[in-house]
């Protein structure tokens, strides 16, 4: 048995001895696996250290909070991770200026339910609607977020008013995960018509049939674990959405528990993931429209799983023969590479931007939001572009 199997089995161990037995017993063991390991210095320097440019002091964003146990259990287990619930994000960013709504546009709030669970959320309707069939971008917050910081970070909203577009933002509850993020790790969070997944679907239609959405262009995209959702919604429901966008994410299927899911992060899955069934009887997954961005220097969810998601989530069609790369800089910001991948027509069916020197944070984003970098490229606006060539079959 290698050094990286023997840490899983004892933090699945951790995992077990808090359920069964409290967080005393559980953090015996899990601080004894990452001493066998040599890693408690190192989790502990992760734990300090902001994974975005050392111009920026955005604090270091914590992705991963435990499947639902005690709250107090969880929040010890993970801070000695370094995969803690955010504690230090800023006050001003969670509670800052009001998004700033133009004349004649909403941001109205709305809630869903089903049988997994309600969500809350805020939707954008521009100024220029009026009962027109307009496309619908679902975003996606990361981890200690809300839907007015992320559309106040991301200016999704902007990008709605100039491309002629709604937009939803779900909020995660504090009653499904004490950080506010999207459970992409636990197994029943991964399935068509099963927790989450189901609610994020159908909190979609819901929305898409009382604003007449046009069914061939709904979107979604998030943010870390936001990003990890997208994945999942994409790969399960792509009857549903023309197109994904991941930022600083994973792909489906890099966990199923809380102690793969600390070793994608830190090293990207293992493996990638094989096409996925719908419960629902559609044929089995075969990749959908996506854009992913990621940072090179990102030290919350390593760079390897951005790669990993293009792999597994890319169109059969996608011709990797076809690939262009290209390398760029913004005005006095980041340095990024591009690749575009096109199927046996000739169509961009994925692309990748790699952005360098670049950590844990929605690019290009305004400042006025938490886990942003100003310094781009420009996601928002580059996610826009790419979904508006995509729509879903009629």
């Amino acid at each position: 048995m290698n050094d990286h199997q023997d840490l899983l089995n004892k933090m699945r161990n951790m995992t077990k001895e808090l359920m069964d037995n409290g967080p005393q017993s559980a953090t015996a063991v899990i601080q004894k696996a990452l001493q066998d390991a040599g890693l408690a210095s190192a989790s502990a320097a992760r734990a300090k250290v902001s994974p975005v440019s050392p111009a920026q002091s955005t604090p270091v964003m914590r992705d991963l909070n435990a499947p639902p146990v005690a709250k107090h259990a969880a929040t010890g287990l993970l801070s000695r991770l370094g995969a803690g619930v955010g504690a230090g994000v800023a006050k001003a960013h969670l509670t800052g200026a009001a998004v700033t709504i133009p004349d004649g546009a909403q941001f109205i709030a709305g809630s869903y339910a089903n049988a997994a669970g309600t969500r809350q959320y805020k939707l954008y309707i521009p100024s220029c609607y009026d009962g027109q069939p307009l496309p619908l971008v679902v975003m996606l917050h990361g981890c200690t977020q809300d839907p007015d910081d992320f559309a106040r970070g991301t200016q999704m909203n902007a990008a709605a008013e100039q491309n002629r577009c709604l937009v939803l933002y779900p909020q995660q509850s504090n009653s499904a995960n004490s950080s506010k993020c999207w459970n992409w790790f636990n197994a029943n969070d991964q399935q068509r018509n099963s927790g989450e997944p189901s609610i994020l679907a159908g909190m979609t239609r819901e929305v898409a049939a009382r604003y007449k959405i046009n069914p061939q262009q709904i979107y979604i995209a998030g943010l870390s674990a936001g990003g990890a959702m997208a994945a999942i919604m994409g790969t399960v429901y792509p009857d549903l959405y023309a197109g994904v966008g991941v930022h600083s994410g994973l792909p489906y299927g890099a966990a199923t528990d809380l102690p793969s899911a600390l070793a994608a992060m830190r090293s990207g899955m293992a493996g990638v993931p094989s096409a996925a069934t719908s419960s629902a009887g559609l044929p089995g997954f075969n990749g959908i429209p996506i854009i992913v961005f990621h940072g090179d220097a990102d030290h919350t969810v390593n760079v390897r799983n951005g790669d990993q998601v293009m792999t597994s989530s890319a169109r059969a069609s996608a011709d990797k023969s076809r690939q262009v790369r290209s390398q760029g800089r913004v005005a006095g910001g980041h340095a990024y590479t591009r690749t575009v991948q096109h199927d046996g027509s000739g169509d961009a069916v994925a692309e990748h931007w790699l952005v360098h020197g670049f950590g844990h944070a929605w690019a290009g984003g305004s400042p006025n939001g938490s886990f942003t970098d100003a310094r781009g490229p420009d996601a928002t606006g580059e996610m826009m572009r790419f979904f508006y060539t995509h729509k879903n079959p009629a």
